[in-house]
């Protein structure tokens, strides 16, 4: 005998909705950009007409900012995904090289993209930074107070701790668009392998590899 299944709540209709918005959303604007993301890419995208669309989000601007936060969401929840497959983590070399990859792997994200595409716009459209400023003051807390938990951070002052934290990302984030047309894994390895044997104490490795004209 089977059970009969359950409709779906106005709320969860709702939610769905908005869901497959957002999911839209984030994805044109890491495959076609911000100028191209407009509501009509959106309904074309999602399968919601333009008075759906608009039904959740007022105007574009808002849609947009709600990307936005969607992408943070996201990147959170993947990074505590990734940190949770790892397994035990601790202020070693290894532990932290591997919580590295995990920053890389979330800066070159596809959904990170539209958060490039977003903050790009915002450079030249006062309205839409006004919106971002809070979000990512939100964002940067959410990271700073990620970082503090991690075992490493116990080695150095909260404060430069961050100040180290942002660093890596802001880094991360400029390998990551120039990646796009200029590639170079041995460089990008290599950089990773330092900063985690600078952050642990463990000497640079000065192996025959990385010697002129070896």
């Amino acid at each position: 005998m089977t059970s009969a299944v359950r409709p779906r709540t106005q709320q969860e209709r709702r939610e769905a909705t908005i869901g497959r918005i957002l999911d839209a959303t984030v994805a044109a604007l890491g495959e076609v950009g911000y100028t191209a993301t407009t509501i009509a890419e959106v309904c074309s995208r999602s399968g919601v007409s333009s008075g759906g669309v608009f039904r959740h989000f007022p105007t574009r601007l808002d849609l947009m900012v709600a990307a936005a936060d969607e992408v943070r969401k996201r990147q959170f929840e993947k990074y505590r995904e990734g940190l949770a497959r790892l397994g035990v983590i601790d202020r070693s070399y290894e532990s932290v090289l591997a919580s590295l990859q995990l920053v890389r792997s979330a800066c070159r994200a596809p959904i990170n993209a539209a958060w490039y595409e977003l903050l790009g716009a915002a450079r030249t459209d006062p309205a839409l930074r006004e919106r971002l400023e809070p979000l990512a003051a939100r964002y940067h807390a959410e990271i700073a107070e990620f970082a503090a938990a991690l075992p490493v951070a116990a080695r150095f002052d909260p404060q430069v701790f961050t100040t180290i934290v942002f660093s890596i990302v802001h880094m991360l984030d400029g390998e990551a668009m120039s990646a796009v047309v200029h590639p170079q894994p041995d460089q990008e390895d290599l950089r990773l392998e330092q900063i985690a044997r600078a952050l642990t104490g463990v000497a640079p490795r000065r192996g025959a590899e990385h010697e002129p004209g070896k």
